[in-house]
């Protein structure tokens, strides 16, 4: 029986997720990567190594195909990681209730999905790590990701209880919170969403606050930051729910926990150039 373990991630193809596949396969695990549009290209592996595979979080047969394919062929799953998500970038009051319910249906209708698929196999097979990939949003929101934020902060409440429900059957239930990476965050995948979310009387605080994001007070997530930590998440055998990745989130996190929350929102609105 093969004894190497195995990774089932979602939104392989690019960003925190193409570079969270390569990490583990890089560290000897096997990889079901899964995405939209399969390519197996994107990754380096060895023979046998890496499952690459058709899924959408928001289509219950493709969740259960991919869940039965990597498990008929590597037996068991040792961490799932729900990491498939859209980006948003707009004021809330021109967004559209159409645009809003499939940011949801990604972001946390399809975390459930596939956690509701995966558990099963989990529970069956005597254990696991079940990771649902959030976002410093979901610490501190930033202003003009309202919608985004509130699709993350379902996901960390969610996963929190199910922490609790599952542990009895040796599933460790995790968060990974990414920082805001430039390069990924909110990117090519949402782009297309993003047109007339920010109209012309939102266009100074708009302008004041992406010139904040230039002159941030500590250094930027990564990708190679969140793939340390879904690994740190998907080994760590003790009781830890939440992983923060990069120095922002987890100035963040220090900040929000550790202060006041008249501090925090002084602070906060200082480094998002918010003025009441």
């Amino acid at each position: 029986m093969n004894k190497t373990r195995t990774l089932f991630i979602t939104g392989a193809s690019s960003g925190y997720g193409k570079a969270t596949a390569q990490y583990f396969l890089d560290h000897g695990w096997n990889v079901v990567a899964t995405m939209r549009k399969p390519d197996a290209g994107l990754f380096t592996a060895t023979e046998g190594q890496l499952q690459v595979l058709p899924l959408d979080v928001t289509n219950a047969d493709s969740i259960n195909s991919a869940l039965s394919q990597a498990t008929a062929t590597f037996g068991r799953l040792d961490a799932v990681v729900n990491n498939a998500g859209i980006g948003l970038l707009g004021a809330f009051e021109a967004t559209s209730d159409a645009l809003l319910r499939e940011i949801f249906e990604t972001n946390t209708f399809g975390v459930m999905s596939v956690c509701r698929a995966a558990i099963p196999h989990l529970r069956e097979q005597g254990g696991g790590a079940l990771i649902n990939v959030t976002s410093s949003t979901a610490i501190a929101p930033m202003p003009l990701v309202a919608v985004y934020a509130a699709s993350k902060w379902a996901v960390e409440g969610f996963t929190e209880s199910l922490s609790h429900e599952l542990a009895p059957f040796g599933i460790r239930t995790r968060i990974v919170e990414p920082g805001y990476a430039p390069t990924t965050n909110l990117g090519a995948n949402g782009a297309h969403r993003m047109q007339g979310l920010t109209p012309p009387p939102y266009d100074a605080f708009a302008q004041a606050y992406f010139a904040k994001l230039q002159n941030y007070p500590t250094a930027y997530a990564t990708e190679q930051d969140i793939a340390e930590a879904v690994f740190r998440a998907a080994t760590d055998e003790g009781d830890q729910v939440r992983y923060p990745a990069g120095s922002d989130t987890r100035m963040l996190a220090e900040l929000r926990w550790s202060t006041s929350e008249e501090h925090y929102m002084a602070k906060v609105r200082e480094m998002f150039g918010v003025s009441s």
